[in-house]
């Protein structure tokens, strides 16, 4: 049976489509895994990807996506999905469909054309604009043509950016996703997403080596909200989640643990004092 701390690329047998009963969407989410060769450009220490690389999405076969996604839609509106997978009658709805899966999926080439094929797809099954499509991404390539071309028609078929942020330090960052930034490069990112495409910001919170999240910390990621909001960046809200399944990254091995929900739930009012709604996924 399908459930949160389950989320196989390969449970159904495809190359791109995979399922997932997800936290932050409410039940069954649809994803589309561009990086079949778990390959990112970042390396975040709660990810769960096996073996993961450095690097890019390779080739995405549009055709072969397209065929793949009809189909299990196909299959999930017949019914035999749920059949399958005795899904709970509560969760027999699709909630979304996901350009996420094991990497960065804007490093991909034909991330605008992916797009065009989820258009393509929806429309033919009568779901175009009944159906939320999201991006689940880093942000790090937003500033690349394609990337916001790709954004403005995902904006057009009910689309949204789901925008990690884990950190509002330079620090944090290097830490936590094992990439470079700040928090000036981080709003220019947002500024540019969320004027392409409405956006939430998603942000994992942890212990690491039995430490939480420093009051620093906190504080930091409180003020990028508050400069967000004086720049007019127009965010819809922030996810805030903690992990549900153990790391698979060697170096983050054992490191990882669940904050408790009381954390959870004190940072996310601290988060809506700056008038920013939030969403809480323990």
């Amino acid at each position: 049976m399908l459930s949160t701390t389950d989320h196989s690329r390969d449970r159904v047998g495809y190359k791109y489509i995979y399922p997932v009963i997800s936290r932050r969407s409410g039940g069954l989410s649809v994803g589309i895994n561009l990086n079949t060769n778990n390959a990112c450009n970042w390396r975040c220490v709660y990810c769960q990807v096996p073996n993961l690389t450095r690097g890019s999405a390779p080739p995405v076969n549009l055709k072969k996506l397209q065929t793949e996604l009809e189909v299990f839609l196909r299959n999930i509106l017949s019914g035999d999905f749920y059949k399958a997978e005795k899904i709970p009658k509560e969760l027999q709805k699709i909630q979304d469909i996901a350009i996420s899966g094991n990497g960065e999926p804007t490093t991909a080439d034909e991330f605008e054309q992916v797009v065009d094929v989820i258009k393509l797809v929806l429309n033919n099954l009568s779901l175009l604009n009944e159906t939320k499509c999201i991006l689940i991404t880093n942000g790090s390539l937003v500033n690349r043509s394609y990337v916001q071309n790709g954004l403005k028609k995902l904006a057009l078929i009910n689309g949204e950016i789901w925008f990690k942020v884990d950190s509002a330090t330079a620090d944090g960052v290097d830490r936590i996703n094992q990439a470079s930034g700040n928090e000036l490069s981080t709003l220019k990112r947002l500024d540019i997403a969320a004027n392409h495409c409405p956006t939430y910001i998603q942000t994992c919170v942890f212990t690491y080596e039995g430490e939480k999240p420093s009051e620093v910390d906190k504080k930091a990621y409180i003020k990028l909200l508050q400069e967000a909001i004086d720049r007019n960046i127009p965010l819809k809200g922030v996810f805030l989640y903690g992990v549900e399944r153990p790391s698979l990254l060697p170096e983050a091995s054992n490191k990882i643990s669940k904050l408790p929900e009381k954390w959870l739930l004190s940072f996310a009012e601290q988060i809506r004092s700056t008038g920013i709604p939030v969403k809480v996924s323990v």
